[in-house]
């Protein structure tokens, strides 16, 4: 039951995010490998995006790949805060009774890169999806797929199985840190506004603010593994599925890191906090709360 408590509560949030995703996308793909200057700005910053992909591509251009964002959520996010809260019921995340950030950052992250694992098939379609625009507003490889399953069917046709799982080495560290980073964060925010007492015991503010805070943690560690990751599942591939712009998760990040600096590893940030702050505080809250009906009813 964790799992699909989990699921759930990611999917609800997903609804309201996935425009964000869109824009996150597009500002991380602009501009790739060319220095400051040597190319055309279509997305100056988070609400010019909005405005241009609303604009150009319509309003459902803000709902693109929203099908696998949701069966993304569902699978990756159940399996994730699912298997999170069976260790936690466990007590392996308490020393002494207290949270211990070391035990909870490890938890965190194991859940974190099984769940990246298992969903990256349709992490990759998504990222597919929700960088194809109209050819005036284009940025990054433009892939050619009609919807999700096309996608899917289109990419094991010509890669294999194997194909498939493109990217991947990518999303584990990415989903490990910023797991890790949620997770631990949630959990002793959680702890330290109840010791605060600013909220009544079992308030659903407590929740909310601990996921507020959690948020910020979780786009500053995580933004730069999260450019890298959109890079590599969007770039071309040879006819052997092959990456033509990088070898691999750490080639990515250091040709990033040599053209366009330290800000390079950044683009987007708006929009992740944007994306990644409403979901974190959504999904942790909804989480929260089916977990306390279901244990009240259960």
């Amino acid at each position: 039951m964790d799992f699909v408590l989990g699921g759930a509560a990611a999917c609800g949030a997903c609804f309201f995010t996935n425009p964000l995703e869109v824009v996150k996308t597009r500002m991380q793909l602009q501009g790739e490998l060319k220095s400051r200057g040597t190319y055309q700005v279509y997305y100056r910053n988070v609400f010019h995006a909005f405005y241009t992909i609303g604009k150009i591509d319509g309003l459902a251009g803000l709902q693109k790949g929203l099908v696998p964002g949701l069966v993304y959520q569902f699978f990756m996010n159940g399996v994730r805060l699912g298997s999170y809260a069976i260790i936690e019921s466990l007590g392996y995340i308490h020393t002494d009774g207290r949270v211990s950030a070391t035990k909870s950052i490890v938890s965190g992250a194991i859940a974190g890169v099984v769940g990246a694992v298992m969903g990256s098939p349709i992490y990759l379609v998504k990222t597919h999806l929700q960088s194809q625009s109209t050819s005036s507003i284009a940025v990054g490889h433009q892939y050619k797929h009609r919807g999700m399953m096309h996608a899917l069917l289109a990419i094991h046709k010509q890669h294999g199985i194997l194909g498939l799982w493109r990217g991947a080495s990518a999303a584990v560290p990415r989903v490990s840190v910023g797991s890790a980073a949620q997770l631990s964060t949630f959990s002793a925010s959680k702890e330290l506004v109840t010791d605060l007492q600013v909220f009544s015991e079992g308030s659903w503010l407590i929740a909310l603010s601990a996921g507020m805070i959690s948020s910020v943690v979780v786009v500053l560690a995580m933004t730069p593994f999260d450019v890298v990751s959109t890079r590599l599942y969007n770039q071309p591939v040879d006819h052997v599925g092959k990456g033509i712009l990088y070898r691999g998760f750490v080639d990515c990040f250091s040709k990033t890191l040599k053209k366009e600096g330290m800000s390079g590893l950044y683009k987007g940030l708006g929009a992740s906090y944007f994306r990644i702050g409403p979901h974190t505080i959504l999904s942790l809250l909804f989480w929260n709360e089916l977990r306390t009906l279901y244990h009240s009813y259960g």
